[in-house]
């Protein structure tokens, strides 16, 4: 997660948001299996972005191991599907993947 001096407005962060990223699950690794053009793929990196995490993106349609690995690790061919240190969310929008950050902690 990155370190922010300042708030989105220019301001510096307030004690809540301070404690917010302090609190933040902080992985060793995450990849994100995607296909391209796909809005729920696009929220998800929007989402880690947002949050200050960073990640590998693989493209599932361009790299056929890639597509593999992620039906081997998730059951479905259905992206996005995240890998967290080993833990796995697969077909997912927004919501879900913040209440999944969570159950990391």
């Amino acid at each position: 997660m990155v370190d922010r001096l300042v708030g989105s407005k220019g301001q510096r962060p307030t004690d809540h948001e301070q404690q917010t990223a302090r609190k933040m699950y902080q992985p060793q690794q995450v990849r994100l299996f995607i296909k391209p053009f796909c809005g729920w793929c696009t929220q998800a990196m929007d989402w880690l972005d947002d949050h200050g995490i960073e990640y590998e993106v693989l493209d599932v349609i361009a790299d056929e191991k890639a597509y593999d690995e992620m039906y081997r690790l998730s059951g479905q061919t259905l992206a996005p599907v995240i890998d967290v240190d080993g833990r796995i969310l697969a077909d997912f929008g927004a919501r879900e993947i913040a209440v999944f950050w969570k159950n990391l902690e």
